[in-house]
């Protein structure tokens, strides 16, 4: 291999891997599961990252992992269902970096297989205030300081456009997601700003163990995977948008 051409492989390795070099993405409930693999993947691509979540020890545990001299890193607990904490949260973000190009709403919960005749209004309510509420509360924030060209990417799972019996507060807290998620999409085009609907199918996280504690992860997708897509989502050029992103695994519906 001549000088040349290795000199050009290296720059063009150097590149890709810098894509997102200077930019800023917010993730929440950026400890596990798909939320940290989009995290690690981001983290690849030199982007800067404010990293939130409730567990506040989770939070500094990933990152420490995370920093790097490459990157600018802000790790912020918040817990999604209060405005005060959202607030707090995006007060630190402005501090830090005053603006924003990436919104990954991911944090979310669900609940015990129960039908809806006995399930607890507690639960009820919580799961959509995380899952429903929060993804607004925090998109809200976001708006004030994303500028034209912003991405923002809601993970709402396949739940958020059919039905599992015993999970209706989960179902029917995508539902809605999906609606807010639509909803911002038409209203944002004017203002350059891409909405992309996250559908991933099962995918092995910590969610099972409150879903389905037997469930068959060896045919799930691993969060990598999940994320890999949702980058190379962000990466399209900025009059090109991916509105809806389902992936499932190959064995399809588990």
């Amino acid at each position: 291999m001549s000088r040349r051409t290795l000199t050009r492989l290296t720059s063009n390795a150097i590149q890709k891997s810098a894509r997102l070099r200077g930019q800023v993405a917010l993730i929440t409930g950026a400890t596990r599961g798909i939320g940290l693999a989009i995290a690690r993947a981001l983290t690849a691509e030199s982007c800067n990252l404010i990293l939130t979540a409730r567990d506040e020890n989770s939070l500094t545990k990933i990152s420490r992992e995370l920093a790097s001299p490459k990157i600018k890193l802000l790790a912020h607990p918040c817990d999604v269902r209060d405005p005060h904490s959202v607030d707090a949260l995006f007060r630190a973000a402005r501090h830090h970096f005053k603006r924003l190009d990436i919104l990954i709403n991911n944090a979310g919960i669900a609940h015990a297989n129960l039908p809806v005749e006995k399930l607890p209004l507690p639960i009820w309510k919580d799961v959509l205030e995380t899952n429903l509420t929060g993804t607004f509360l925090v998109t809200q924030a976001a708006l004030a300081i994303m500028k034209p060209g912003g991405t923002i990417v809601n993970n709402l799972s396949v739940a958020a456009n059919r039905v599992f019996p015993g999970l209706a507060a989960y179902n029917a807290s995508k539902h809605a997601a999906l609606g807010l998620t639509n909803t911002l999409r038409e209203e944002l085009r004017p203002r350059g700003i891409r909405v992309i609907a996250l559908l991933p199918g099962a995918t092995d996280t910590d969610i099972w163990t409150t879903l389905w504690p037997e469930a068959p992860r060896k045919k799930m997708m691993s969060p990598a995977s999940v994320a890999a897509a949702v980058v190379n989502a962000i990466l399209l050029p900025a009059n090109t948008t991916v509105e809806s992103l389902e992936i499932r695994p190959t064995a399809g519906t588990l």
